[in-house]
């Protein structure tokens, strides 16, 4: 089998073991609607993280727990992060600016597995469109920033 060949250069931010692509499963509800229980999603370590971006960082309190949030706006050497479910919590209206070697990768794809109430050939013909779908920076998160 032949070894997994090792980056130019290995971002400062971190890699997870040598590959820059991992497959991670979601679990809870604070990116419902972008991102629901249960579905994995494709990362990339050491991306560039824009405004908008949905990542994967260290939690900065119990930095063994890696969690998923938007990356919002740069804010003094780090990023601000909003959960998508404004009930859901825990972000940084928490916890604040999350120090930028704590943001580790950059959330490229999103696959949402076949759920039980999809049997059907509606249900099945909905799942096949939306199953596999970019992430993407799109959603806005000014509106939220402002009414802060």
């Amino acid at each position: 089998m032949p070894e997994v060949p090792e980056l130019a250069q290995e971002p400062a931010r971190g890699l997870a073991g040598r590959v820059p692509f991992q497959v991670v499963e979601v679990t809870g509800p604070s990116m419902v609607p972008t991102l629901h229980h249960g579905d994995w999603l494709l990362v990339q370590y050491g991306a560039p993280v824009r405004p908008g971006d949905v990542v994967i960082l260290r939690h900065p309190f119990q930095q063994d727990l890696l969690i998923v949030k938007r990356a919002a706006e740069r804010r003094g050497g780090g990023w601000w992060v909003l959960a998508d479910n404004t009930f859901a919590g825990g972000d940084s209206t928490d916890y604040g600016t999350v120090p930028e070697e704590l943001v580790l990768a950059r959330v490229r794809a999103r696959y949402r597995p076949l759920g039980k109430d999809q049997r059907s050939a509606l249900g099945l013909l909905g799942w096949a469109a939306t199953a596999l779908r970019p992430v993407s920076a799109a959603r806005s998160v000014s509106r939220r920033l402002r009414a802060r």
